[in-house]
């Protein structure tokens, strides 16, 4: 077969091996000069020079006189020596505006390595360089960028999954509440917007979060509460119904939680305060001990941790604070969600 017409250049140098520079030392020993040797050789006099100066070293003849000669050994040790240490180079490394990207995401919009590749690709987002979240895990680990480090990570997962058991089929203090047993399969398969999970994020004194997560779309809502207590949810929820009135049974299809005392009298969240006699909405109940059974509120809760560690009075935060965090969570770019956010997925 012809190959004439094949798209590989030439090349038009090769690298001296072991077999070179022992013809180096025996022609150097000849007394044959640099050019002279490249001649020999087929070289080019420069590269016969930087070897030569690379392998010459200091000896003392029999008369303890110091001379330079070369060594083809010497020559050998240290090229293999500078192939071991010389390492690939860092993709990122020339792509200053990526490492921008990268630390602004993480370093002040609290983004996770993974949110932040996968945003990249979502929406399409033109750098000179790509890299995987692997790979920038690695980097970050390696503390090559300038502003971030893994001290602004949230917990890294050992790749492990956990597994699940209920643990109690029936709670106590709870024996008149819906089981989630009872919740229909459209549900539990997430194929309509409309069904939540609710629970309550404490931190110092008695003031804490209500967080509201939707089950299709992952969109949040967090409301402050000055009190643990079942008049405090139940007034979050008639504060929703004055507020999307009719609309609200259909937003509002259902809700999952868990057994916490907040939630116990299921009757009055159900039940309308717009049209006294008539349901609003279904509440479930979790099984105890099973907080997996409501993933995507515990999800929600590790993201607001960023933002509000545990020990934060929550009653001295306000009320625009809260909202920033959720503005941000309803705009964090998720994997299960093809790294659409969760305002971008709804309104798919």
């Amino acid at each position: 077969m012809s190959q004439e017409k094949h798209n590989t250049r030439k090349r038009t140098w090769k690298q001296l091996n072991e077999r070179d520079r022992i013809k180096i030392e025996t022609l150097l020993a000849e007394k044959l000069t640099p050019k002279e040797i490249a001649k020999r050789m087929g070289r080019d006099r420069r590269t016969i020079e930087r070897e030569i100066r690379r392998g010459t070293v200091s000896q003392l003849d029999q008369n303890w006189v110091e001379r330079r000669v070369y060594l083809s050994d010497v020559g050998q040790r240290i090229k293999e020596e500078n192939g071991a240490n010389k390492g690939r180079t860092l993709k990122i490394g020339h792509d200053h505006a990526l490492v921008r990207h990268i630390e602004h995401k993480i370093g002040k919009e609290k983004y996770s390595p993974d949110a932040v590749i996968g945003e990249i690709r979502a929406k399409g987002l033109q750098f000179s360089v790509k890299i995987c979240t692997k790979t920038l895990y690695n980097y970050i680990d390696a503390g090559l960028f300038l502003n971030i480090s893994n001290k602004d990570l949230p917990v890294k997962k050992d790749g492990k999954k956990r597994r699940y058991q209920c643990v109690k089929r029936v709670a106590l203090n709870n024996k008149k509440g819906r089981s989630i047993e009872e919740r229909p399969k459209e549900i539990e398969n997430r194929a309509e917007y409309g069904h939540w999970e609710m629970d309550c994020v404490m931190g110092k004194g008695k003031a804490c979060l209500l967080v509201m997560t939707e089950r299709y779309s992952r969109e949040e809502l967090i409301f402050k509460l000055e009190n643990k207590t079942q008049e405090s949810v139940i007034g979050i929820l008639d504060r929703l119904e004055k507020r999307y009135k009719s609309r609200f049974s259909g937003i509002f299809k259902s809700i999952t939680m868990d057994n916490g005392t907040e939630f116990l009298d299921m009757k009055n969240l159900e039940t309308s305060c717009r049209n006294p006699g008539e349901r609003r909405t279904t509440c479930y109940y979790a099984h105890p001990y099973s907080s997996w059974e409501r993933g995507s509120n515990e999800n929600a809760n590790k993201l607001i941790r960023r933002f509000i560690p545990k020990g934060t009075d929550i009653g001295q935060l306000k009320a625009s604070d809260i909202k920033r965090i959720e503005r941000w969570m309803n705009n964090y770019p998720r994997r299960i969600l093809g790294y659409k956010s969760p305002n971008e997925y709804k309104a798919a």
